[in-house]
């Protein structure tokens, strides 16, 4: 039966699946906006340039839909879920607020400079507006991770007598035991995620016309930061998952599969069946005493099971077991895509290699999946908790039946799949025009307001860049 705390959960988790992919993809297109900026201003090459004036008008919209989703996740917390923000919102609502003070008013006072000021404010301004604009998505996903990571280990705070969590330690609060290793997983999530997308835009011209240099360096560049930054996130997640089995350890068991305890060593399940109800796993395919290893650094290390935990305190556990090899998988194929640019970049057949090119394709949304698959694993396995040990995403509901929230929720998929789809074809178009296209469909200045008039020195039939 769906009731209306599954119905709500449905609604966040979608609003939330489509709003993530466009911060995940932003926040590196800025940070590769700048390095192209830097290295058009040091070496003078046009390919740069071009690149840039591709890449920011695809940042533009993404941006834009970033933005728009996210209001409307907002606005969840007070319509169907006002009781934690009612109990949570003296720690939540100071740091969403310093999100919108610090990072949004740093990108939105630079962004209009960045897209169309270089000829208006010189080089130099210019370059300031897109290292700002940088800086200030990652400081936006700097607020919100500590938000998010407070729910899943809060500390620095008491509780009121009306049940409010009170802060008392906000240097506790804002760097809580999983913070540092969420934003560290999130932002090279972020990286990798934007560095797919440039290297299959790259592979899909490579495969119309191997000769243009923009297209050349796209996949170059992209491919090299795929190399880099792959193995630093298997790295970065091991450390994650380490610190999520000190503080959260029934997700691990979740995530490992392990319905059982094992006393003398637990063995890596790779892939099996899982039966909550029976509490076993079906058709298992186990490597014996990995687990261990990978989890504890010991073959015989004891790790608990499920069998340990209240049925009401168990995540769901199918869907965080698969989320979870979702995740790791993609972040496997990341790992071999990268290998494989430097094999044939060591061979000198980087830009004709048509299958190097076609797995880029293939591989260009699969950091968007790595993003939802590992969210999914850390939501998800944080149930039956909204602040984890401390209040029940049972409790957190506003008094709302389930056909209200049904139909907002009919409403929400109806109006995301028009808007959201349309921007996303949007977006795929752009991507297909080759690098130094004049006309992308977007304008290539502000619109300017009635009345205004070009400057005396200015030529009203002058574009910018």
């Amino acid at each position: 039966m769906l009731t209306a705390e599954i119905l709500a959960r449905i609604q966040f988790a979608f609003t939330v699946s489509f709003h993530i992919i466009f911060p995940a993809f932003s926040i590196g297109l800025a940070s590769f906006l700048a390095v192209l900026n830097v290295l058009w201003l040091r070496t003078k090459d046009e390919t740069y340039l071009k690149l840039f004036n591709h890449w920011k008008k695809i940042f533009a919209v993404a941006f834009g839909m970033g933005v728009v989703s996210g209001i409307v996740m907002s606005y969840q917390f007070g319509t169907n879920w006002a009781v934690f923000s009612d109990r949570a919102g003296p720690v939540v609502g100071p740091l969403m607020a310093y999100e919108v003070l610090t990072a949004f008013f740093l990108e939105a006072g630079f962004l209009g400079i960045m897209l169309f000021g270089r000829k208006r404010v010189g080089d130099g301004v210019h370059m300031l507006a897109t290292a700002m604009v940088a800086i200030g998505t990652l400081i936006s996903a700097t607020w919100i991770l500590a938000v998010n990571s407070w729910m899943h280990t809060p500390a620095g705070f008491s509780m009121g007598e009306n049940g409010q969590f009170l802060p008392e330690d906000w240097w506790a609060i804002i760097f809580n035991p999983s913070f540092p290793y969420r934003l560290v997983h999130m932002v090279l999530a972020a990286y990798l995620t934007t560095a797919l997308v440039v290297a299959g835009t790259a592979g899909y011209h490579l495969l119309r016309d191997r000769t243009n240099p923009a297209t050349r360096r796209m996949l170059s560049m992209a491919t090299g930061m795929i190399l880099v930054v792959a193995p630093i996130q298997i790295l970065a997640g091991d450390m994650h998952g380490l610190n999520t089995l000190e503080h959260q350890p029934v997700k691990v068991m979740a995530m490992e599969g392990h319905f059982e305890s094992h006393p003398e060593g637990a063995p890596l399940i790779l892939f099996g069946l899982p039966d909550q109800e029976a509490q076993e796993m079906r058709w298992s395919v186990e490597i014996p005493k990995l687990s261990s290893l990978i989890l504890k650094h010991s073959l015989n290390a004891p790790l608990d099971g499920l069998d340990g935990v209240p049925r009401d305190e168990q995540p769901p556990v199918p869907i965080v077991f698969w989320s979870f090899r979702v995740m790791v998988t993609l972040g496997m194929l990341m790992l071999g895509l990268g290998l494989w640019s430097l094999w044939a970049r060591f061979r000198g057949r980087l830009y004709d290699w048509k299958a190097l090119h076609r797995a880029a394709l293939a591989m260009g949304p699969a950091g968007f999946v790595a993003v939802l698959a590992g969210w999914i694993t850390t939501e998800v396995g944080r149930q039956p908790w909204t602040v984890y040990g401390h209040l029940r995403t049972a409790d957190s509901l506003s008094p709302l039946d389930a056909s209200a929230v049904g139909t907002s929720l009919v409403a929400f998929i109806v109006v995301y799949f028009f808007v959201f789809g349309a921007g996303t074809f949007y977006l795929l178009r752009m991507m297909s025009m080759t690098p130094g296209t004049e006309r992308m469909g977007l304008r290539d200045g502000p619109i300017r307001t009635a009345g205004i008039t070009p400057g005396l020195h200015e030529d009203p039939r002058e574009r910018s860049d």
